[in-house]
C-alpha cells in the first residue's frame, strides 16, 4: 500500500461523501517534488559552491585523518559525472607538516650545536661523542614512550625538547670520569691498564652519582606542575611535559648504565690531562674574578639582590598573554549583516566580498565560505553571518610593502580597511582558522578578548553594550571592537483570544496545531526511492504564508462540524524581538568582540576593566565579565602559583637528602629566583610578555639551577672532607667544577638558540621558551659561579659544620 510516485499521491482520497466521487489531494492541493528550508550556503571565489568538511573524531590524529581523506577523494574523484570536480581547499595536514618541519629543523640544529659546544670543551673528542651518544637514545627511549602513551609528535610535544638540557647528566658524569682518568694517568706517569681504567671509571661514576642522579630527578620534577594544568592548557601542555620526562628519563638511565661503560672502552691510550685553551682562558678570568668576589662578597650579594629586585619589578610591567599567535599562513574573515537579511542576499554580499579580496589583494590565492547553517548543525549560526576563509599564496610571493614591511599583520590590516570602505552594511572581524575555532572553544566567541554583560532586560543590556564598546574603542590596542551578532527582527506574534476561546471551548493547543501544520509544515508520511528517503510534507505554499490575510483565513476545528477562522480567534501583531538570544550560568547575556593588534592580553585587560568601571555605570542585577584568553591564562596562572612552590618544597626536600644540610640546600635554592631574573631580562629586551609558553621556560630553569647548585656543593664538601680548609676547598672545587658548570649552561642554551631565532611555522610558540631558558641560563651561570661560592664560604665560615658529623649522618 505504499505510494512510489507524486501522481499516486496526488490520487489519494482526502474525504468520502456516499454516491459522490471523493475529494483527493490533487482536489485541494499541488503535489511537487520541493526542497528543505535552506539555512546556509556555501561559496568558492565569489561563486555559489557546495562545500564539504571532514569531521575528526576525537583523538584522532588531524594529520593522519587528512591524508586518509586525501585518499578517499582520489577514490571518488573518477567516478563522478562529466565536469564534476573536488577540490581540496584547506588541508589541515599543511600547517602539521609546516610545524613538524620548523621543530625537526630545530633539534637538528640545537643537537649540532650541543656536539660543538661538547667538542670545545671537553677538549676530548671520544668523551664529547660518548656524550653525543645520550641525545639521540633518550631521544629514542621518549618516542618508544609516546608511542606507547599514544603521545603524538607536534609542536607542543617536541616543542619544549632541548638536548643540551636532557644530556646534562651525562655532561656531568663524563667530563668528571674524563678528569680523574687524565689525573690518575698523570700521577702513575704511563697509560692506563684495563683494570685500572675500569676502576678509574667506577670510582668516578661513584662520585658524580649522587648529585647526577638528583640533579637530574628534579630537573624532571620541575616539568610536574604542567601535569596540573587542566582545560585547554592542560590538553595543550601535557604532551610537552611528558615527552620531556620520558627523555629525562632515559638519559638518567644512560648516564648511570651506558656512559661510564662506553668511558671504560673507548678512552684508551693516552688521556690529555690540562685544560684545552678555551678553559684556560675561562679560568684565567674566573680566579681572579673569585678572588675580588671573595673580597668583595657584600657588593656581590648587595649586587645580586638589587638585580632580583628589579627583575620583580620589571616583571610585573611585562605584561601577559596565554599563548603566543601561531601564524597559520591564512586568514578567517566573519562577516556579520543585518539580522532582517535573506540567505539570498546575504549570499549575493558574500560572493562579493570574496571576488573584491581576490581582485584588489593579489596576495590571495583562493577563498571560500560557510554562510549560515550548514545541513549538519555542526557549526549553526544566522543566514547573516559568514565566515569567510582567505588562503595566502607563499610570503615570497606577496607584494614588497607587505613582505618587507608589516607582513601578515599589515595585510589583514589593509584588507579590513578595504573591506570597511567598500562594504558599508556589513562588519567584519579577521581571525586564523584554528585560532578562531580556538576562540570559540575556549569562551563561546570567537575573538581574543570576550567582555560579557550579564542581566535581565535585553533593551538594558544593549544599551550598556554600547557603552562599553565606545570606551573600548579608545583602549590603546584595540584592533577590531565589534558587537556580538544581535539585533531585533520584526516577527508575527499570533496571540490567542481567550475570552473567545472559552466560548467555543477551543484550547492554544488546537491554535498552535493549525499555525505550524499551516506555516512550518507537517510530516504525513515518507516517499522511498531507492535506497533514499524523502518525508511528504503539508504546508501553505510561500506565496500564502507570506500573507497575513490568507493566515487568518485558516480554518480552526470546532468540535466534529464546526469551523472558525484563525482571525476570528486570535490577534496579529507585528513586534521586534531579541535575535539571538544568548544565556550563560542561567542568565541572559550581550558581547563585544575584540581583537588585539601590538599589544598583550593582560595589560589591555587590566586598562579596559579600569576605564570601563569609571565610565560605565551598572544598574543593580547587571555584571561586566572579561572572558577569552585573559581568563584561561588568569585559571593557568592562579594554578601554577599553588603547585609550582609545592613542586619546589619537595625538591627541597630532594636536595636535602642528598646534602643533609639545610642551609647549603638554602643556597642552592639561590639560583631559582637567579636564573629567573635573567629570564625576565631577556623577555623585557626582546619587548615579548610573559605566556605560559615562557613559564614552561620558567620551571625548565629551576632544575639546571639547582643541579648545578648541587654540583658544586657537592664538591666543595668533598674537598673539606678530604681535610682542605674552607677557602681553599671552595676556590679549588670552584675551578675543578668550572667546566661541567659552564657545559650544562652552555649546551642547555645553545640547544635553545635555533627555537629563539627560528621564522618557521610554529616558532612564535616556542620562541619564549627559549628565550627565558637562554637568558635565565647566561645570568644564573655567571652568578652562580660567583655568588655560590661566596654565600657557601661566608656562611660555612660563621658555622663551621661537623664534617664527620655530616658524613656519618650519609652513612646512617
Amino acid at each position: 500500500g505504499r505510494v512510489q510516485t507524486m501522481e499516486e499521491i496526488a490520487g489519494l482520497p482526502v474525504k468520502f461523501a456516499g454516491g459522490v466521487e471523493p475529494l483527493l489531494v490533487r482536489d485541494v492541493a499541488d503535489v511537487a517534488i520541493g526542497t528543505a528550508v535552506r539555512t546556509g550556503a556555501g561559496t568558492y571565489n565569489g561563486e555559489e559552491a557546495v562545500n564539504g568538511t571532514a569531521m575528526m573524531l576525537a583523538g584522532e590524529n588531524s594529520r593522519l585523518v587528512a591524508m586518509r581523506v586525501k585518499e578517499r577523494l582520489a577514490e571518488i574523484q573518477p567516478k563522478l559525472p562529466a565536469g564534476m570536480v573536488i577540490r581540496p581547499l584547506y588541508d589541515r595536514s599543511d600547517l602539521v607538516n609546516r610545524t613538524i618541519h620548523t621543530v625537526g629543523k630545530n633539534l637538528f640544529e640545537g643537537a649540532i650545536l650541543v656536539v660543538v659546544i661538547l667538542l670545545a670543551f671537553l677538549g676530548n673528542w671520544r668523551a664529547a661523542l660518548i656524550v653525543a651518544l645520550a641525545i639521540p637514545l633518550s631521544f629514542l627511549f621518549a618516542l618508544t614512550g609516546m608511542v606507547q602513551g599514544r603521545v603524538s609528535g607536534n609542536l607542543m610535544s617536541l616543542g619544549a625538547v632541548d638536548f643540551g638540557l636532557i644530556i646534562d647528566g651525562a655532561v656531568v658524569m663524563v667530563e668528571n670520569i674524563v678528569r680523574q682518568m687524565a689525573e690518575k694517568q698523570h700521577h702513575l706517569k704511563r697509560k692506563l691498564t684495563t683494570e685500572e681504567r675500569a676502576h678509574t671509571v667506577l670510582a668516578a661514576s661513584k662520585q658524580m652519582a649522587n648529585p647526577t642522579f638528583f640533579g637530574v630527578l628534579i630537573i624532571g620534577m620541575v616539568y610536574l606542575p604542567i601535569m596540573s594544568l587542566t582545560g585547554i592548557e592542560g590538553k595543550m601542555f601535557h604532551p610537552m611535559a611528558v615527552t620531556v620526562m620520558l627523555a629525562l628519563a632515559g638519559a638518567l638511565a644512560l648516564t648511570l648504565t651506558l656512559m661510564p661503560v662506553l668511558c671504560s672502552f673507548a678512552l684508551r691510550g693516552n688521556i690529555k690531562e690540562g685544560d684545552n685553551f678555551v678553559m684556560r682562558w675561562a679560568k684565567k678570568l674566573y680566579a681572579p674574578t673569585l678572588d675580588i668576589a671573595f673580597r668583595r662578597r657584600w657588593l656581590v650579594v648587595g649586587g645580586a639582590a638589587v638585580l632580583l629586585g628589579l627583575s620583580v619589578y620589571i616583571f610585573n610591567r611585562l605584561g601577559a598573554e596565554f599563548m603566543p599567535q601561531l601564524d597559520e599562513g591564512s586568514f578567517v574573515i566573519q562577516f556579520t549583516r543585518s539580522h532582517s537579511i535573506s540567505l539570498e542576499a546575504s549570499l549575493d554580499e558574500q560572493n562579493c566580498s570574496e571576488r573584491f579580496l581576490r581582485e584588489h589583494f593579489p596576495e590571495v590565492s583562493h577563498t571560500f565560505s560557510s554562510v549560515g547553517t550548514p545541513e549538519i548543525a555542526t557549526d549553526p549560526m544566522g543566514v547573516n553571518m559568514g565566515d569567510t576563509y582567505v588562503m595566502l599564496h607563499p610570503p615570497a610571493q606577496w607584494r614588497a610593502e607587505f613582505r618587507e614591511h608589516g607582513g601578515k599583520e599589515k595585510l589583514a590590516s589593509e584588507m579590513a580597511k578595504a573591506l570597511a570602505g567598500a562594504f558599508t552594511n556589513q562588519a567584519s572581524l579577521i581571525s586564523q582558522p584554528i585560532e578562531m575555532r580556538f576562540n570559540e572553544l575556549m569562551e563561546g566567541v570567537r575573538a581574543d578578548i570576550a567582555v560579557k554583560i550579564f542581566g535581565n532586560d535585553y533593551d538594558t543590556l544593549e544599551k550598556i553594550a554600547g557603552e562599553v564598546k565606545e570606551v573600548l574603542e579608545k583602549v590603546p590596542g584595540a584592533d577590531e571592537v565589534e558587537f556580538e551578532p544581535s539585533g531585533r527582527l520584526p516577527t508575527l506574534e499570533i496571540q490567542p483570544r481567550r475570552d473567545v476561546l472559552r466560548r467555543h471551548n477551543l484550547h492554544v493547543g488546537d491554535l498552535n496545531k493549525t499555525i505550524q501544520t499551516a506555516l512550518g509544515g507537517e510530516k504525513v508520511g515518507s516517499l522511498i526511492e531507492g535506497n533514499r528517503r524523502f518525508d511528504v510534507v503539508v504546508r501553505l505554499p510561500e506565496s500564502s504564508r507570506q500573507d497575513n490575510d490568507v493566515i487568518r483565513q485558516l480554518p480552526v476545528r470546532v468540535g466534529e462540524q464546526g469551523m472558525l477562522p484563525l482571525g476570528a480567534v486570535t490577534e496579529f501583531k507585528t513586534n521586534a524581538t531579541a535575535e539571538p538570544i544568548m544565556r550563560e550560568f542561567g542568565q541572559r547575556r550581550s558581547a563585544i568582540l575584540v581583537n588585539l593588534a601590538g599589544r598583550d592580553v593582560e595589560s589591555f585587560v587590566r586598562e579596559a576593566e579600569a576605564k570601563v568601571k569609571t565610565a560605565v555605570e551598572l544598574p543593580d542585577g547587571y555584571s561586566i565579565e572579561f572572558g577569552g584568553q585573559f581568563k584561561h591564562l588568569r585559571e593557568a596562572r592562579t594554578r601554577l602559583a599553588v603547585v609550582v612552590p609545592a613542586t619546589l618544597a619537595m625538591i627541597f626536600v630532594l636536595v636535602f637528602l642528598s646534602l643533609s644540610s639545610v642551609r647549603q640546600t638554602f643556597i642552592i635554592y639561590t639560583g631559582v629566583p637567579l636564573a629567573a631574573a635573567g629570564g625576565i631580562f631577556a623577555l623585557w629586551i626582546l619587548g615579548m610578555p610573559f605566556s605560559i609558553s615562557a613559564a614552561i621556560g620558567f620551571i625548565a630553569l629551576s632544575g639546571v639551577a639547582v643541579l648545578d647548585g648541587l654540583v658544586m656543593i657537592s664538591c666543595f664538601n668533598q674537598l673539606r672532607e678530604e681535610g682542605k680548609p674552607l677557602r681553599d676547598a671552595v676556590r679549588e672545587g670552584s675551578l675543578l667544577r668550572l667546566r661541567p658548570i659552564l657545559m650544562t649552561a652552555l649546551v642547555a642554551s645553545f640547544g635553545f638558540v635555533p627555537m629563539a631565532i627560528a621564522t618557521g611555522a610554529g616558532a612564535e610558540v616556542q620562541r619564549p621558551l627559549a628565550v627565558v631558558v637562554i637568558g635565565g641560563l647566561l645570568t644564573s651561570t655567571f652568578l652562580k659561579l660567583v655568588l655560590l661560592p661566596v654565600l657557601y664560604e661566608w656562611v660555612e665560615k660563621k658555622r663551621q659544620p661537623d664534617i664527620q658529623r655530616i658524613h656519618t649522618a650519609r652513612a646512617r
